[in-house]
């Protein structure tokens, strides 16, 4: 079983949405992102713990080969990558790059419109257009602070 499966099968498992993993250059630290979309006031230390004491076992009887593991929230900035999380991000602001250039163009910024048929929605300044979801490279969201 590979890295990823692991990890959202016994994340997933336990309750919470994996949102990301960042391996370091030579993967000896791993980065995991969680998510509890269904509480209320997302994740906080005790989850991170919890979760980080549970892949700590996992990966002594898997035989992952790591020097440290991180346990995070994904942030007010959170990455977005599936998607029912542009369905579900609909009405917040985000930016995303796209893997090729569409009408010249590869970084956009707007509110979210939602994710319907493989196109993501997005809502710029002068107009609304319409991405690929296979064609976006990144996509995060940007706090709004008002």
């Amino acid at each position: 079983m590979d890295l990823n499966t692991l990890l959202e099968t016994t994340v997933v498992g336990m309750g919470y949405e994996l949102v990301d993993v960042e391996l370091s250059p030579r993967g000896r630290t791993i980065r995991v992102f969680i998510d509890a979309p269904t509480k209320e006031s997302g994740v906080d230390v005790e989850d991170c713990a919890k979760v980080s004491n549970q892949l700590t076992r996992l990966f002594e009887v898997e035989n992952v080969d790591f020097d440290r593991l991180e346990i995070s929230s994904p942030g007010m900035d959170r990455v977005v990558k599936k998607e029912a999380d542009f369905t579900r991000f609909a009405g917040q602001d985000i930016q995303i790059k796209l893997r090729i250039p569409q009408n010249g163009r590869r970084n956009f910024q707007g509110e979210l419109l939602g994710c319907q048929d493989g196109k993501v929605g997005l809502r710029l300044e002068k107009d609304d257009v319409e991405l690929e979801f296979t064609n976006i490279e990144k996509a995060r969201l940007v706090p709004r602070f008002d």
